[in-house]
């Protein structure tokens, strides 16, 4: 019989509540004493080891995709730039530290401590960019003295390198840093402050292919910030490539033609809308953007009366002069006001009302037909035709050939030019259209403007047999191993409102203009191939009726624009040009020979060299 009050299960629960306490006292006993040998006694070690290292994520930034021409000619590529950057947390004498790079590199201090104070309170633990692109003199001597400049490091990084200076600078554009608003956008989801995007031209229509993805790198850094040890890398994923359709060696040879001159040069193919050239003067050094403008070099292309931050090929809006007779042409034709047999006479002018309205030719043309008028550009034949369309007719004809619209070529800010109305007249002006204007809208002249991308089009429709092409600029986007990865389709637009007869018709003129003996661009035939076209005068300063300026007395400002569009060879065309040249006077000696020596590079004829300066004045200028 057990003793009174005890309890065989009560003592064994008794034993083990005890062994186990003993075991929970010496387990944290031990870890007392290991924590007590870490803090007390390695503690002041294992201190200095961490403020020497630490392991930081930096981001690593891609490169942009590459830009080629159409036979994959490299325009646009990447370079290495040096940054010069500091990381506030490990620079100890921030003040100390930046006057010395101040010395080294030649830049204020004032200048980079205020970089450091922009970046706000929230950049001590993120690296801060002092200077990009440093040169490699600057290089060799930060790097010399980098155990003297505590936090600071150079970060290299691909920046954008335009290879040939001003060639096609309105077309491939250039790049500016992204700003706050852009950022929270969430338009680029690949973008972080700092970084560039797309601020013109192809860099920024096609911006979200060019535009790559960052990769990331694990290092391990000493106190000074300098790295130890990388970790881990995550590559960045490079941006995709972009194939344009400009012919590089044309759009050089247009470039140079172009030089001290103001104006604008479109070629393309006549059977795909593929944009051979385009070239618009004066231009802009693209590389003078990288890492931001300096506000001395943008006032002076702002202040520019040239204005060479205008792409002129799709931005520039003129009278189409000479050349609108073409769609006058078409008007009359097919609204059968005027026929293959129709002839004017023209004494060099034409009596409307109490007004004497003259031809560009004062001693006459005499009797002309529509085909003589389309070669010898008779400003009378076109006066009466225009009388007898009307207004409004001539500006549905000229809708239909595709102007007073944007073309739709893939660039920013295309203008759409002009084709009055007597509507748009009194909505613009509250006053009725008088008769008396629709003879100079007849020969392109009033309130008339085209863009010289809208008449390259136009010209490139009239050879075509009247298909109008949306002009395409990038036919691929490619990876970087040449893999396609989306064609950008060749798109028709629509048909011109003209007949094959009545087409037939105006290319017999067209070619009448280089061929003919009297045609006003004879002086750029060439020996191997036959170039249609049309040359164009717009006014720009008008003088009192019967008076005569030479164009040397007038201001430069004053001076008409010059025109020519064209297309060859004229029986099955592969090209089609648009010139215009600001303040050029004459189509046929400013114009005309640019285009002729164009055509010649591409279709390989040797007669048209030296055409560009063969720009003497005869008596069929116009």
């Amino acid at each position: 019989m057990t003793e009174f009050g005890k309890n065989p299960d009560r003592e064994w629960l008794k034993q083990r509540i005890i062994g186990v306490s003993i075991c929970i006292i010496f387990a944290f006993s031990v870890l007392f004493l290991r924590f007590t040998y870490l803090q007390i006694i390695k503690g002041e070690e294992f201190r200095l080891l961490s403020e020497k290292n630490a392991v930081r994520l930096t981001s690593i930034k891609a490169p942009r995709g590459l830009i080629l021409d159409r036979d994959r000619k490299l325009l646009v590529d990447n370079r290495p730039s040096f940054n010069l950057k500091i990381m506030l947390e490990d620079a100890g004498n921030v003040k100390e530290t930046v006057h010395k790079i101040s010395q080294m590199i030649d830049i204020p201090f004032e200048e980079l401590m205020k970089k450091i104070s922009d970046a706000g309170q929230g950049a001590f633990y993120k690296p801060v960019t002092l200077q990009d692109d440093i040169s490699r003199d600057h290089l060799a001597i930060v790097e010399a003295h980098k155990f003297d400049l505590p936090g600071v490091f150079i970060d290299i990084e691909p920046t954008r390198h335009y290879i040939y200076k001003k060639i096609a600078s309105h077309l491939l554009g250039y790049l500016g840093e992204v700003n706050n608003d852009e950022l929270l956008s969430g338009k680029y989801p690949n973008v972080k402050s700092g970084d560039s995007i797309g601020r013109y031209g192809v860099e920024k229509s096609f911006e979200p292919y060019l535009q790559g993805k960052r990769g990331g790198r694990q290092i391990e850094v000493d106190a000074n910030g300098r790295t130890i040890k990388v970790l881990k890398t995550v590559e960045p994923i490079t941006g995709l490539d972009l194939k344009l359709t400009i012919d590089l060696d044309l759009q050089q040879t247009a470039e140079k033609m172009l030089e001290d001159k103001h104006g604008a040069v479109v070629a393309l193919d006549p059977n795909t809308g593929d944009v051979l050239v385009m070239a618009s003067a004066p231009g802009f050094d693209q590389n003078d953007f990288v890492g931001g403008i300096n506000s001395k070099k943008w006032k002076a292309l702002m202040s520019d009366r040239g204005k060479p931050m205008t792409n002129k090929a799709i931005q520039g809006e003129y009278p189409p002069a000479s050349t609108y007779k073409i769609i006058t042409s078409i008007a009359a034709l097919e609204e059968k006001e005027i026929d293959i047999h129709t002839t004017a006479f023209c004494p060099g002018f034409f009596r409307y009302g109490n007004r004497v309205y003259r031809c560009w030719n004062k001693n006459g043309h005499g009797n002309v037909s529509v085909i003589e008028a389309v070669t010898q550009s008779c400003d009378v034949f076109y006066y009466q035709a225009g009388d007898k369309v009307g207004v409004d007719t001539l500006a549905k004809y000229a809708m239909g050939c595709g102007l007073n619209k944007k073309t739709g070529v893939l660039l920013e800010d295309e203008r759409k030019g002009l084709i009055p109305t007597s509507l748009w007249k009194k909505k613009r002006f509250n006053e009725a259209w008088h008769r008396g204007e629709t003879l100079s809208i007849a020969i392109g002249q009033g309130y008339d403007l085209v863009t010289p991308m809208q008449m390259a089009v136009f010209i490139a429709a009239v050879g075509n047999g009247g298909t109008l092409y949306k002009p395409r600029i990038v036919s691929g986007i490619e990876g970087s191993q040449g893999n396609l990865i989306k064609e950008i389709p060749v798109e028709v637009t629509g048909k011109l409102p003209a007949g094959k007869k009545t087409l037939e018709i105006i290319q017999k003129g067209l070619l009448g203009v280089v061929e003919n003996d009297r045609g006003t661009a004879k002086r750029i035939r060439l020996k191997h191939v036959k170039i249609a076209g049309k040359t164009g005068t717009a006014q720009v300063f008008s003088v009192k009726s019967g008076e005569k300026l030479k164009t040397e007395h007038l201001d430069f400002y004053l001076r008409d624009h010059a025109w020519f569009i064209c297309y060859a060879p004229a029986e099955n065309p592969v090209i089609a040009v648009s010139v215009l040249i600001e303040h050029g006077a004459h189509g046929s000696t400013a114009a005309a020979p640019i285009a002729g020596a164009l055509i010649g590079q591409y279709i390989n004829d040797p007669s048209a060299e030296g055409l560009e300066k063969n720009s003497s004045e005869d008596e069929t200028q116009e």
